[in-house]
């Protein structure tokens, strides 16, 4: 059984005809072909690699079905940039090495997005505290933790 739904994912609208019991994560790769989600947990929400933002919330898209977003707007990893300008947090990632394998890096920039706003100014610890949803394999954090600092800073100094 399937069921016509629209959702409007990093600014564009589209419609689509959805089986009742298809993941958002599969939409997303599979549908949408925004492979920046990843698959980590097997379903499970453990590691954080899918999350995205659902009106501008974060969440683990392998633990919501696409018929549950009808109506809603998501922003996946591809969406932080704009006109060609990495996201703060995307450069910060990029210059202080918050990355490895990459695996882990588009969950923990989009929990890193929900985290910023509601938390311009973090210490370390919250820094850390909030990155307890997603799981890195390679990197021990210290570098995600200082690119997320250093977003922050960045970004506390774009709404001065």
């Amino acid at each position: 059984m399937k069921k016509q739904i629209t959702v409007t994912v990093n600014g564009t609208r589209h419609q689509v005809e959805v089986p009742h019991r298809l993941l958002l994560v599969d939409l997303l790769r599979d549908e949408l072909k925004l492979t920046g989600t990843h698959q980590a947990c097997t379903f499970e929400g453990v590691c954080g690699a899918c999350t995205v933002l659902l009106n501008k919330e974060a969440i683990k898209s392998c633990m919501i079905l696409a018929v549950q977003v009808d109506g809603q707007d998501i922003t996946t990893v591809e969406g932080l940039a704009s006109d060609g300008e990495l996201h703060p947090l995307q450069q910060a990632f990029k210059e202080h090495h918050g990355l490895q394998c990459g695996f882990c890096t588009s969950g923990m920039l989009m929990n890193a997005t929900e985290f910023l706003q509601k938390n311009p100014d973090p210490t370390e610890q919250e820094i850390r505290s909030a990155l307890i949803g997603n799981i890195c394999r390679c990197t021990g954090y210290q570098n995600i933790v200082i690119a997320i600092k250093a977003a922050a800073k960045q970004l506390r100094t774009q709404t001065d």
